[in-house]
């Protein structure tokens, strides 16, 4: 199978400079994303975000002049002189677009001698923590899934489980079908029809009484294709339904992505595999790792 060549290889890598203007290096960063195979809308939104630096520096400044007092301005004018609102959660992928960007050009291609986005840091107030469940609440959730379960319905329980074992994505569990399941080991594959997300397909290790209950739940609903044959909103009042008989507030794919995530830090995962459990890139692993040692400190592990 051919290697697929990248910015990194001699042959590609772009003529940049510290006197390079911004718009330019900026058209090179996109470049590398897209043959890095990175989704389309994290080149959009990154390249998107670097466009606004451009508007605040200027597109014509040199890479090389822009040090952390301009990143500091860029996003104290996001948050109170560009005239457009700027969420928390977009002032945080910005900062991220900007540290990645510089990070690229600082220790992959080394065309500036320091990073100026090493020290920019995210606000504290910028957006809380995610919501993540306690242990009490994870007991809680799984004793009324399994009431649902000794009731005839075991798709609470299987859903629950699965979520909390894997932390898949909303969009990754209404993707399932049959044949990704091996029930020998048990584990599932995670993957994508479209060969730009192939490097994000992965195999997750399932619970040892994760067959008996799935198998259940095959027979029960029948299923010959599709894992979930649900709308995704479906599976929310799944999910609602079970926060409401375990007496927790709200219950939701997101919660429970970040519980299995956190638990899985906790208990000292080695970070890259993680971050692959998780189906993250790079660049996005770089802020959730931050974010997950934030949780880790409120609960009581640094």
């Amino acid at each position: 199978m051919a290697r697929q060549l990248s910015l990194f290889d001699q042959t590609r890598k772009p003529a940049l400079a510290p006197e390079t203007p911004l718009a330019q290096a900026r058209h090179a960063f996109e470049s590398y994303l897209r043959e890095s195979d990175y989704s389309k809308h994290t080149v959009y939104f990154f390249t998107h975000d670097l466009r606004l630096l451009g508007q605040c520096l200027g597109e014509e400044r040199p890479i090389g002049a822009i040090g952390l007092k301009d990143l500091h301005d860029f996003v104290d004018w996001l948050r109170r002189r560009r005239g457009v609102p700027c969420s928390p959660k977009s002032l945080r992928r910005r900062i991220t677009s900007v540290k990645a960007f510089f990070r690229w050009l600082h220790e992959d291609l080394q065309v500036l001698p320091q990073n100026p986005a090493e020290a920019l840091v995210y606000p504290e107030a910028a957006e809380p923590l995610p919501e993540v469940l306690t242990p009490e609440q994870i007991r809680a959730i799984l004793e009324a899934a399994t009431a649902f379960r000794r009731e005839g319905d075991p798709r609470p329980l299987v859903l629950v489980t699965l979520l909390l074992h894997t932390g898949l994505k909303k969009s990754e569990v209404v993707a399932l079908r049959l044949d990704h399941f091996d029930l020998r080991e048990p584990a599932v594959w995670i993957r994508y029809a479209h060969p730009r997300y192939r490097h994000k397909e992965r195999k997750l290790s399932l619970p040892p009484e994760w067959p008996e209950l799935f198998r259940e739940y095959l027979r029960q609903y029948r299923i010959e294709s599709r894992v979930f044959p649900w709308t995704p909103r479906n599976l929310e009042y799944v999910l609602e339904d079970v926060a409401r008989r375990a007496g927790v507030d709200h219950l939701s794919f997101e919660i429970l992505r970040w519980t299995c995530a956190l638990q899985d830090f906790l208990q000292g995962m080695d970070p890259e595999a993680l971050r692959r459990k998780l189906g993250l890139s790079e660049i996005q692993w770089r802020d959730i790792s931050r974010r997950l040692q934030a949780l880790a400190e409120r609960f009581g592990k640094p």
